[in-house]
């Protein structure tokens, strides 16, 4: 079974639903078009891990993303994630005007640290900040985001249900780029200053 931690208690999502172009500067980044409505695409949960790698069946790439677990219909859980994108696939799936499941959805393509209770935390005092080899090469946080956490879980809320455990990605500020063989990557959570959660991925 595919599992995130809550704490130190297994949690097994049933999906991981996941926001894409939810910060400016990173859509003009990557030189897509702004969207009209929030983008959403969806990975299974045999898309979780807790290792990142750098290839899969081509080169991949990071997005660091500040993301929440749901329980009761609610978000109670935050924690970070790393959507790996196989960056040459979808740009020619886009192309065609395909869907991105198959640059998105393989297997390994979701890792996320621990997540810990949102109970005592501001929402929108959140941020994330991302290191490679000891340079910070994303920070972000949810003042910045299009969507907010609570509009997002509104909007998905509107047409699917979202079981105990589900995990939302919200996006990923600027900075993205290619994932290489001993990488060393620092995640940080942190609210006013305060780091909640670190963690380091170390790319196979």
């Amino acid at each position: 079974m595919y599992s995130v931690k809550l704490d130190e208690a297994l949690v097994y999502p049933t999906k991981v639903v996941c926001v894409g172009r939810n910060y400016l500067e990173h859509i003009q980044e990557l030189n897509n078009a702004i969207p009209e409505q929030m983008v959403v695409f969806n990975k299974p949960s045999t898309s979780i891990s807790s290792t990142l790698r750098s290839a899969h069946q081509e080169p991949l790439h990071y997005e660091g993303e500040i993301c929440f677990l749901v329980k009761d219909s609610q978000l109670h859980g935050v924690g970070l994630g790393l959507d790996l994108t196989k960056r040459g696939l979808q740009s020619k799936l886009k192309e065609k005007g395909l869907p991105w499941e198959r640059a998105k959805a393989f297997d390994g393509s979701a890792v996320f640290s621990r997540f810990i209770p949102l109970a005592g935390l501001d929402i929108h005092q959140l941020e994330i900040e991302l290191f490679i080899n000891c340079v910070r090469v994303q920070k972000g946080d949810v003042s910045q985001m299009m969507y907010s956490p609570n509009v997002i879980l509104q909007e998905l809320q509107s047409y699917t249900t979202l079981q105990d455990g589900d995990v939302i990605m919200t996006g990923t500020p600027q900075g993205v780029g290619e994932v290489h063989q001993g990488d060393v990557f620092l995640a940080r959570l942190k609210q006013n200053e305060e780091t909640l959660i670190e963690i380091e991925w170390v790319a196979e």
